[in-house]
């Protein structure tokens, strides 16, 4: 737990380092990292569940694609009223609630749906996020238990977020189909999945 806290940490920080424009395009091609070949993965591959010990993440790949897209579009809410509002509170979800829930649950909900999502929301909000001046970036919202983030930090942690659930969702698709073709599955995008052809 310590070693995947501590890189989380060092991925942030050097996400916090880009200039804001590379920021913004590293956001906007985030689902460019996703294996293509996801469409490939049947009903029962998309809902299987794995142990800790596989070391690709819980949870099944339909309930992590399901929870990008719930994440793109709580981030890009949260980033919007902040630029819009002044100090508005922005509240915590329970990620596991929407799973609980069955919001996710196999094979009722098509991941191209999800996928849709994501891409719209990445598109239509790093549009948005061009347009911003500096001091827009730098406005800020109360998060009920992180307390005040400003849209750059925002912005930072949903980039990280993507990326860092996609390195498990391409994980699980290599230990379905295997490794992928030319370059691995983000297509030597640095996605790391691990199962790129050396």
């Amino acid at each position: 737990m310590a070693t995947s806290t501590a890189r989380k940490g060092e991925a942030l920080e050097q996400i916090a380092r880009m200039a804001d424009s590379e920021l913004i395009q590293r956001y906007r091609r985030g689902l460019e990292l996703v294996d293509a070949r996801v469409f490939e993965l049947s009903d029962e591959q998309l809902d299987m569940a794995f142990l800790p010990d596989a070391g690709v993440g819980n949870w099944p790949a339909r309930v992590l694609i399901g929870h990008l897209a719930d994440a793109e579009i709580a981030y890009t809410h949260r980033m919007r009223r902040a630029v819009a509002e002044d100090s508005p509170v922005v509240n915590a979800w329970d990620e596991n609630a929407f799973v609980d829930a069955g919001l996710y649950a196999g094979g009722k909900h098509p991941i191209a749906g999800f996928i849709a999502v994501i891409h719209t929301m990445r598109r239509w909000t790093a549009e948005w996020l061009a347009t911003l001046a500096p001091d827009q970036l730098q406005r800020r919202a109360m998060h009920e238990t992180k307390g005040e983030v400003s849209v750059r930090t925002m912005l930072e942690y949903t980039t990280w977020h993507l990326e860092h659930h996609v390195a498990f969702l391409n994980a699980k698709i290599c230990k379905f189909l295997g490794p992928a073709p030319e370059g691995g599955c983000c297509g030597g995008g640095g996605g790391g999945c691990g199962c790129a052809k050396k």
